[in-house]
């Protein structure tokens, strides 16, 4: 397993959305364990493709921060297909490295995904799991979580990144 470089805003990559995965054999393996070896060096609790410069449909989470191996789970082609209820919490984003704002998301989600093997399931999950997959499909559809505030938040943040970007250019 190899760490992965997280890709920051304003890289492209993250406004792009991703092809699906339909190739389901060892790099794909490989990548995902990369992924969550990358995931939990940076204490996040999940990691899309995208976030990774691979612009692909899928993520990784585990919302136990490694408590649990049953929440540690890998989703390829994630479609939302149920959302019910309303959450307000505050919510960061490893590609936005210390920003963290209240964002409004389903209280409880239904997603329908594929596993390593190409199997379909679906995951129902509820406060922080619904969160998690609500914004790591977003990641797969080219949607950053400052899309969902408003646009003098936005456009504050997207300033702080470009002027992180361009100090770590010197």
């Amino acid at each position: 397993m190899a760490l992965l470089e997280i890709v920051t805003y304003p890289n492209p990559v993250l406004e792009t959305p991703g092809e699906p995965v339909t190739s389901f054999d060892e790099g794909l393996k490989r990548l995902i364990a990369d992924m969550f070896e990358t995931m939990d060096a940076a204490s996040g609790v999940g990691l899309a493709a995208p976030q990774v410069g691979v612009s692909r449909r899928l993520f990784v989470m585990d919302c136990s921060g490694g408590r649990d191996p049953e929440q540690r789970v890998a989703l390829i082609n994630p479609e939302v297909l149920s959302v019910e209820g309303e959450q307000n919490g505050d919510e960061g984003c490893l590609s936005f490295p210390g920003v963290f704002f209240p964002v409004k998301r389903s209280l409880r989600a239904v997603v329908r995904a594929q596993n390593v093997e190409g199997e379909t399931f679906e995951l129902d999950g509820m406060d922080l799991t619904a969160r998690c997959m609500l914004h790591e499909t977003d990641h797969c559809d080219g949607i950053v979580f400052i899309d969902h505030t408003t646009v003098l938040k936005r456009e504050m943040v997207k300033r702080k990144m470009r002027k992180l970007a361009r100090m770590a250019k010197m």
